[in-house]
C-alpha cells in the first residue's frame, strides 16, 4: 500500500521541480536573438539588453522576450521608478492614477534589487500580459495587456529614450552592442 503513495509523492515532487525549473524559453522554445545592445547612463554601462523572438523580427502580435543582464547594482525602487517614468512619458494618455498604483505594485512584485551578473527577463504575451523571470526563475506574472505593451515600449517604441539601443535590439543597426 505504501508504494502507490510514495509513487504519487515522487510524481508530485518531480512536477513541482520541473515547473520551478522552467524559464521563459519553455513558452518561447524556438526563440532566436534578434539583437542586443548596452544601455549606458552618463558613461556607466548599466545593462546589456537582448531581444528574443520566434520569428526574424519583433511583432506586437507575437510573444517575445527582452532580457536585461545587469552590470551595476540597482535597487528595486530605482528600477520601478525609472520604468514607471518612462511608461508615463511614452503613453501619458493611457496612464491613469489607478494604473500607476497597480503597475507600481506589479513591478515591485516582479523586480528585485539587482547586482552585476543578474538577469531579469520579461516575456511579452500579446493580449494576455507578461511574465518576469529573475535569473531564469518566474518572479511574477502580470495579467494586464496594457501594462505589458507600455512596459516593453520603454525599449521598443520609436520614441524610446535610447534610439540606438532600440535599433540594435530590432536588428536594424550594427551588432556591436555599444551605445
Amino acid at each position: 500500500m505504501a508504494h502507490p503513495v510514495r509513487w504519487a509523492c515522487l510524481c508530485l515532487m518531480l512536477t513541482v521541480m520541473a515547473s520551478a525549473a522552467a524559464d521563459w524559453r519553455t513558452t518561447l522554445p524556438t526563440a532566436q536573438r534578434v539583437g542586443e545592445g548596452d544601455f549606458t547612463w552618463f558613461g556607466l554601462r548599466l545593462y546589456t539588453a537582448r531581444l528574443w523572438t520566434a520569428g526574424p523580427v519583433q511583432d506586437w502580435n507575437q510573444p517575445f522576450a527582452l532580457e536585461l543582464l545587469y552590470h551595476r547594482s540597482i535597487s528595486r525602487e530605482t528600477l520601478v521608478q525609472a520604468s514607471l517614468e518612462e511608461m508615463q512619458r511614452l503613453g501619458p494618455d493611457s496612464v491613469t492614477a489607478q494604473s500607476v498604483e497597480a503597475w507600481t505594485q506589479a513591478m515591485q512584485a516582479a523586480f528585485v534589487d539587482v547586482r552585476p551578473g543578474m538577469r531579469i527577463t520579461g516575456l511579452y504575451l500579446p493580449g494576455k500580459g507578461c511574465r518576469f523571470y529573475v535569473d531564469g526563475k518566474l518572479s511574477h506574472e502580470v495579467a494586464d495587456p496594457v501594462f505589458a505593451r507600455a512596459f516593453f515600449a520603454i525599449w521598443l517604441d520609436p520614441r524610446a529614450r535610447d534610439p540606438q539601443l532600440r535599433q540594435r535590439l530590432l536588428g536594424l543597426a550594427d551588432n556591436d552592442r555599444g551605445t
